[in-house]
């Protein structure tokens, strides 16, 4: 059964970190470009960063630009977002998805979602 699930949430106080992490399961992450979401209480979900299948090309919304950070590392079948700088408008659910590319446009979700972890950024 191919899966996703996510990690490393929790509360924060501003200017706080955290880094999640996506691991796959039932399937190989090598062959897929993986891309993080995030859906805060009466928002639409937002694409926050994708990363490509050989990680050599990534993708970030302008609000996080310069504070998080995607990686991954395909021998632990494991996609991160390293969180810095955290602000209290980072507060959502952030979720894993399959994407089809890493511009605008193909950071999308495809078939395989996980089912989030909560970030709440609060002093």
């Amino acid at each position: 059964q191919r899966q996703l699930v996510e990690s490393g949430g929790g509360l924060v106080q501003p200017g706080g970190s955290l880094r999640l992490s996506c691991v796959a399961s039932g399937f190989t992450l090598d062959y897929y470009n993986i891309g993080w979401f995030r859906q805060a209480p009466g928002k639409e979900r937002e694409r926050i960063s994708c990363t490509s299948n050989g990680a050599a090309s990534t993708y970030y919304t302008d609000s996080v630009k310069g504070r998080f950070a995607i990686s991954r590392d395909n021998a632990k079948n494991t996609v991160y977002l390293q969180m810095n700088n955290l602000k209290p408008e980072d507060t959502a659910v952030y979720s894993c998805a399959t994407v089809f590319g890493v511009t605008y446009s193909s950071c999308t979700g495809r078939a395989d979602w996980g089912q989030g972890t909560q970030v709440t950024v609060s002093s």
